[in-house]
């Protein structure tokens, strides 16, 4: 498979049907399996068999049969396949917001958090021997085949299997004492109004906006705004939004030819030396090393 440039993976509607896509991938031999690609969706993998190396918002990780991989929304990836014969997995992607957009269901906003910020350091690969022995490989199993049969009522089945998974896995890292940073202070109302801030950061990223525009449109007070959203985000606005426009920043250093200062400006930085020292801070590498990892030259 040639692969160029990475892209912003989307269906052929522009969307997820039903917020939600379940497929096996497979290929025989040692080939690349998934292009660098990014995408909005939460993605789980599991292995069926085969063994498989994955490129992960700039760390490699191994994976191979009974294994389950989960990759946050926006973190870019590609897979690449290790073993001779058969190499099959399954595939589960779904919008973030089936998890928490009802009132009754059973995520709230702060527990989905950690899964939707590219920069969470959660676990990512789930051996087999972690758990063969758990509810795990049956659920996915479940997701896919209810996907394929299509039976009266499957997009609920499939909703509910996800979110038994997720409520699995904060579970046990919650007995193993993980930390997900996840604030239990963080209650409907200031998460309905950091929903306000994030959906307008998402749409004007590129422009000038200060704590104090965010103040306002929360219809709090810029000092209670500032200490409320530090202690919950673990970090300041102005963080946050840097955050956002390197998150941008490299879908274009991927999908576009645009050089480093137009991207710099293309996403909201004032100049392209500040974007490459925030994007250093962030990602660890310049984002001339990063465009270049994930593409051929």
């Amino acid at each position: 498979m040639e692969c160029t440039y990475y892209v912003e993976e989307k269906d052929k509607a522009g969307e997820l049907p039903l917020s939600i896509s379940v497929h096996t991938q497979e290929a025989f031999g040692a080939v690349t399996m998934a292009c660098a690609h990014i995408h909005d969706y939460i993605e789980i993998l599991y292995a069926l068999s085969g063994e498989y190396e994955i490129l992960l918002n700039n760390m490699v990780y191994y994976f191979g049969t009974g294994d389950m991989v989960l990759i946050n929304s926006n973190e870019i990836h590609n897979i690449t396949s290790l073993s001779e014969g058969l190499n099959k997995y399954i595939v589960i992607k779904f919008e973030p917001e089936i998890l928490y957009t009802t009132t009754q269901s059973v995520f709230e906003m702060k527990y989905v958090m950690p899964f939707i910020l590219n920069e969470s350091t959660h676990q990512k690969i789930f051996k087999k021997e972690e758990i063969e022995a758990s509810v795990i490989p049956d659920i996915i199993k479940g997701i896919h085949k209810e996907y394929m049969d299509r039976h009266y009522g499957y997009e609920l089945a499939v909703r509910a299997n996800i979110f038994n998974l997720f409520l699995f896995i904060l579970r046990r890292w919650n007995a193993q004492n993980v930390d997900l940073n996840i604030n239990p202070d963080m209650n409907k109302d200031m998460a309905r109004r950091l929903q306000t801030v994030f959906d307008y950061v998402e749409n004007n990223y590129q422009n000038d906006i200060t704590s104090l525009d965010m103040a306002s449109i929360c219809n709090l007070s810029y000092s209670y705004f500032s200490r409320a959203f530090k202690k919950i985000m673990k970090k300041n606005f102005k963080e946050y939004l840097n955050y956002v426009r390197i998150s941008k920043a490299e879908k274009l250093l991927s999908t576009s030819e645009l050089n480093i200062t137009e991207i710099a400006l293309a996403v909201g930085f004032s100049s392209s030396s500040y974007f490459i020292r925030q994007f250093k801070q962030f990602k660890g590498i310049s984002p001339k090393q990063f465009r270049s990892k994930y593409m051929k030259i």
